[in-house]
């Protein structure tokens, strides 16, 4: 954790400190569940816990978060049992709204619109979730932070940096490529980078593709996690090694970041991919010194 983020931390610590006493809330999509936490507002529960802390990391969740089984058909029983006073849910959720709003208010919040800008509809959701959580002082707090952040990485990132092209394994064969509506490529271009996956993308931001599609004279950028059916083709995949990234030495290894996350997994991969460049600068240019 970098020494901003132990600042903005502390900032929004003393804000929450100040506000009454917090709304009981829990939160289904992990998108939600990641800006509750920036704000420093811990859901009383979410779902799939232990795939959380696979696919998102951080923020990372308190021990007394109550696990309330799966995001689309949480336990009725444990959740009524929690005494919640709002659920957060979005859209990908609808279906189990009529369930859920027997047991405590619903609020469904549209944290991926391909119809607007995407940084700002995560601002929106950031400024939303402070709304209805009384904690409007500290979401904007945490987007100061966040615009600030992409900001001075910008300004290190040297303009001339080859494309990137981030994959995240499925197996062996297979990869998602993220590009247009995607946070990877949203971030990308907040940082004044070009994406290399020019192909067409769900909506969601990313498409299938085997792994003999990865050509590119940029960056290859590896997204965990890897699954265990794919760890053997970095060594053993004539297609793999024929790859011109990987011939060049110029695959990135990153940690794993949440692919439909908010603000904060938005800066976390921007911070991650600053470093990972930041590294290869060592034995190549791409990076102004810092």
């Amino acid at each position: 954790m970098t020494l901003v983020s132990l600042n903005v931390e502390a900032a929004v610590s003393s804000l929450s400190q100040s506000q009454n006493a917090s709304l009981r809330v829990a939160a289904i999509d992990w998108t939600l569940v990641e800006t509750l936490m920036s704000l420093g507002v811990v859901p009383v529960a979410t779902a799939q816990i232990k795939d959380y802390q696979a696919w998102v990391v951080e923020p990372s969740l308190p021990e007394q978060v109550v696990d309330i089984g799966l995001r689309a058909q949480p336990n009725r029983e444990l959740a009524a049992s929690l005494n919640l006073d709002l659920i957060l849910i979005s859209p990908l959720y609808s279906a189990i709204e009529p369930t859920l709003s027997q047991i405590a208010p619903v609020q469904t919040l549209t944290t991926y619109n391909p119809e607007k800008d995407f940084w700002q509809n995560l601002v929106d959701t950031t400024r939303r979730v402070g709304e209805l959580t009384n904690h409007s002082a500290e979401a904007e707090v945490v987007i100061e932070h966040h615009r600030s952040r992409i900001d001075q990485m910008k300004e290190k990132i040297a303009m001339d940096t080859p494309p990137l092209l981030v994959v995240q394994f499925i197996d062996d064969r297979h990869v998602r490529a993220y590009g247009k509506g995607s946070l990877y490529d949203m971030v990308i271009k907040q940082l004044g980078l070009q994406n290399a996956w020019k192909g067409e993308t769900n909506m969601w931001g990313y498409t299938t593709v085997g792994i003999e599609e990865l050509v590119t004279q940029g960056y290859l950028v590896i997204v965990d996690p890897v699954p265990m059916s794919a760890e053997g083709v970095f060594d053993d995949n004539r297609l793999w090694q024929a790859l011109p990234a990987v011939r060049h030495d110029r695959v990135l290894s990153l940690p794993a970041v949440w692919s439909f996350g908010a603000l904060p997994s938005a800066v976390r991969f921007a911070d991650e991919l600053y470093q990972a460049l930041t590294e290869q600068h060592a034995t190549e240019p791409g990076l102004r010194n810092l």
